[in-house]
């Protein structure tokens, strides 16, 4: 295995329906226009609240890239 060098990037990701929506919309809107993604960690988790239900996810994350290629 070769070493490698990586950068982090912040993405916050949103959904109405979950925070694993809200993780994977960002995620596939990031590889749109990003390369060499290979992990992700999550930082924090919140959302909004309307009428004594959740309303909306938000996924706050960190993404990792390979930049030695």
């Amino acid at each position: 295995m070769s070493d490698h060098v990586y950068k982090k990037v912040e993405l916050v990701g949103s959904s109405k329906s979950s925070v694993t929506d809200a993780i994977e919309t960002a995620i596939a809107r990031a590889s749109k226009t990003m390369r060499n993604l290979e992990w992700f960690e999550v930082d924090q988790i919140r959302g909004r609240i309307k009428d004594g239900e959740v309303a909306h996810y938000q996924g706050v994350m960190k993404v990792g890239f390979r930049i030695d290629d």
